[in-house]
């Protein structure tokens, strides 16, 4: 789960990290009130979206007057924004950060991870903040300082004291870095996050640290501990589609290819999709039924399929060990002719019930397409895809 910077600032707050002053607003009215209650000579009037890369592509501006914090707020909420997170189409702004303005003396970047290969929480910090730190590290990897934290003392004060000396903070605010470093972790730890990122914190004329911008997301399988973390999503930022999948108990990522799959296991869905791309297809979406699918669920699979519009094909591949394969054919039986499938349907099933699953199939009337193991299965619905591409598909026997 993500969250928006606002929010984020105000949870590190907490733990006493500094941000800087700045209101949510939710209009161009609320942008003027909140600059002119905030004070100062300058503001930052930033667009709230979960997509990086907002300043690049316009969504955070620095007004040095009360018209110019309206001249942005105008300019930026309800716009569509489009940074290289959010695709082509971009993402409509519809809260706005209104905060005073700072003076920078230098930028850094901190974050935490969860770092899988190590199997704990990973400090990652530069010297290189306020750009993409993903070319920094492809181009001057020394840059980049990381430490792992032992899960069971923290990130002990020698630790932190150890990369604030690596990225090369001024010796007058060495210790309050470090301070804030642990109260990062802290922050970090104790709301059950998996990201925690500062780009960039910064270093004020008289060497003081601020986080002049912060992301924070969080492990879904934790929220049931912090309701007040799960209160602040914002449902205008999720992918509707995902949102109408997780209420079924569905998996569901789209992607921009044509070629949907249906699959029962997360492992079982990457593979199928990386097969598709080996051979020179484009899986269209990510979707994982899970191993106790019911029919009614297939059913709502196929319709968030059929919702990509540029859809060429739909490839079923189940593997049953705890799914069975009769309930996965009966639901596709019954999907299939309540959206009406006009795309080719290739299924692969194998596991417990496959027989029956088949038999359920093959008495269906149904046009599908049968293949014998994951790569048959790729293959020909690569073939169908392309052939439905160019109009000249054509009915193919039952299992």
């Amino acid at each position: 789960m993500k969250i928006h910077e606002y929010q984020a600032k105000a949870i590190l707050s907490r733990y006493g990290v500094s941000v800087p002053a700045g209101i949510a607003c939710f209009s161009v009215e609320e942008a003027v009130l909140a600059a002119e209650k905030l004070g100062g000579d300058k503001w930052a009037v930033k667009a709230q979206i979960y997509a990086g890369g907002r300043g690049k592509a316009g969504g955070v501006k620095l007004a040095k007057s009360i018209a110019e914090v309206r001249q942005f707020a105008e300019t930026i909420l309800f716009a569509p924004l489009v940074t290289p997170q959010t695709g082509p189409q971009g993402q409509v702004v519809r809260r706005l950060y209104v905060e005073q303005g700072v003076v920078v003396s230098h930028e850094y970047y901190v974050a935490l991870v969860v770092d899988r290969a190590s199997q704990c929480v990973s400090l990652i910090a530069s010297d290189a903040g306020g750009v993409d730190i993903e070319q920094v590290a492809d181009s001057t990897p020394e840059k980049i300082h990381k430490i792992q934290i032992d899960p069971l003392e923290g990130l002990i004060l020698q630790d932190a004291a150890q990369v604030v000396r690596q990225i090369n903070l001024p010796e007058s605010c060495q210790g309050e870095a470090a301070s804030m470093l642990r109260a990062l972790y802290q922050a970090f730890d104790e709301n059950d996050a998996s990201l925690l990122e500062i780009n960039p914190l910064i270093v004020t004329p008289d060497n003081h640290l601020i986080a002049l911008d912060a992301k924070m997301n969080f492990d879904d399988n934790a929220l049931f501990r912090h309701p007040e973390i799960a209160a602040l999503r914002d449902p205008d930022e999720d992918d509707p589609l995902e949102v109408e999948a997780a209420r079924h108990g569905l998996s569901y990522i789209p992607l921009d290819g044509d070629i949907a799959c249906l699959v029962n296991g997360a492992g079982l869905a990457m593979a199928t999709m990386d097969i598709i791309k080996i051979y020179g297809g484009n899986p269209a979406n990510f979707l994982d039924v899970g191993g106790g699918a019911t029919v009614e669920k297939v059913i709502e699979a196929f319709k968030l399929m059929l919702e990509n519009s540029g859809l060429r094909a739909i490839l079923i591949n189940i593997f049953g060990g705890i799914m069975r394969c009769d309930v996965i054919a009966e639901g596709v039986v019954s999907a299939a002719r309540e959206v009406k499938l006009t795309v080719p349907l290739i299924v692969r099933l194998e596991g417990t019930n496959v027989e029956l699953g088949k038999k359920i199939l093959a008495d269906s009337g149904l046009t599908i397409i049968s293949a014998s193991n994951m790569a048959d299965a790729a293959r020909k619905a690569v073939d169908a895809a392309a052939q439905h591409r160019s109009g000249t598909a054509t009915a193919t026997g039952g299992l």
